[in-house]
């Protein structure tokens, strides 16, 4: 029953973002907001925005359909046609209503900035007081913080150093067609099996919102893309899968992969986190804004190489893939194991870095 209830909340935010994306594109065409050609996009012409808006509305409108039912229900009693299975989850449904509220608060921040620096190009510095706010806001608001049994304040600062880099690693991503909505959605199904094998019915809900989401705008963002999500969309995906890869629990009992398990959101999130932090590098060592856009991206490298944007977005598709098996698999490993998941998310990140090394031209 729950794997059925999963396919149709999958299938639901897949439809929701599938419709809204064509309506956006609509939308963006007539009222003219249009994303041109810049120096960090290869995109050769003028491409509609608001893509961002439809995985948003993908995610905000179901969940909050679901808070909003269980609330009723909660108080008159579930509808005899609710299946028992899910009825039982009611009351923690409720319960979680004031922690689900101040993430999509979060997430409503970063989307209207996103939406804003769009349309008017904020700058980076602004945007990245907008992410430090949500991630504080989940953080002490919403006590959601990793490694707690390295007490405070180190938990506080490392959860929130976390939240901000994994959303800007999908802001950063998002810099040729298709490529951080579908990194987005095979993080979001390496994350779902974790929090499936855990009983996370909370958070597995959301990343079945999530994953349905990114894979309906997929469908137009694909390249050739016909819709970009900008930062409204970017923005939200990286806090999203940031938030839920810390609710997300890692290690049942009697599993051998307790103390490496931790580990297993920096696996599964190694091309991306790689990607934010050399393109990073790169742009101080060159006196750059590291926070300023360029083609000095994985993504990029691979393009001066002779590479379509289909192989090339393929191609960070299949080493994320395979990073993320490696996480799915790191908490159900012995040691041996785990140290032959970390071995391969390295090789896999050192093949990365040679395919960058072999173009030695930069970015401009």
């Amino acid at each position: 029953m729950i794997e059925l209830v999963a396919a149709i909340v999958v299938g639901a935010a897949f439809f929701l973002s599938l419709v809204g994306t064509a309506l956006a594109r609509k939308f963006a065409l007539a009222r003219g907001f249009i994303d041109k050609p810049g120096p960090d996009r290869f995109g050769r012409t003028a491409t509609p925005l608001l893509g961002g808006v439809a995985i948003f509305a993908a995610v905000l409108l179901p969940s909050l359909l679901v808070l909003v039912l269980a609330r009723v229900w909660s108080a008159t009693g579930a509808p005899a046609w609710l299946h028992e299975d899910l009825a039982v989850h009611i009351g923690g449904v409720v319960e979680k209503t004031p922690l689900a509220l101040i993430i999509l608060g979060g997430c409503m921040v970063l989307h209207v900035v996103g939406l804003i620096d769009d349309k008017k190009n904020l700058g980076p510095w602004l945007k990245l007081a907008a992410q430090v706010l949500a991630a504080c806001a989940v953080v002490f608001i919403g006590r959601i913080r990793l490694l707690e049994m390295a007490g405070e304040p180190f938990s506080s600062i490392a959860s929130i150093f976390w939240l901000v880099v994994i959303t800007n690693a999908f802001n950063f991503l998002d810099n040729i067609d298709g490529l951080s909505a579908g990194v987005a959605a095979i993080c979001s199904a390496a994350l779902l099996a974790a929090a499936a094998a855990s009983g996370q019915l909370f958070v597995a809900g959301w990343l079945c919102l999530l994953l349905g989401a990114a894979l309906g705008f997929l469908v137009f963002n694909f390249p050739p893309a016909k819709i970009f999500m900008g930062d409204a969309g970017s923005l939200v995906l990286g806090f999203m899968l940031a938030v839920l890869s810390v609710l997300t629990t890692y290690y049942r009992g009697g599993s051998s992969g307790v103390y490496y398990s931790i580990f297993a959101p920096v696996v599964l999130l190694a091309v991306p986190l790689y990607d934010t932090f050399s393109v990073i590098i790169l742009r101080i060592i060159r006196r750059r804004n590291p926070m300023v856009g360029d083609r000095r991206h994985f993504s990029h490298r691979l393009l001066r190489r002779g590479m379509t944007q289909r192989r090339a977005v393929l191609t960070i598709y299949i080493a994320t893939a395979v990073t993320a098996a490696g996480a799915s698999l790191l908490p159900h490993v012995d040691r041996i194991g785990a140290i032959l998941v970390f071995a391969q998310t390295i090789g896999i990140v050192l093949i990365v870095a040679l395919l960058e090394s072999a173009d030695g031209r930069g970015g401009k």
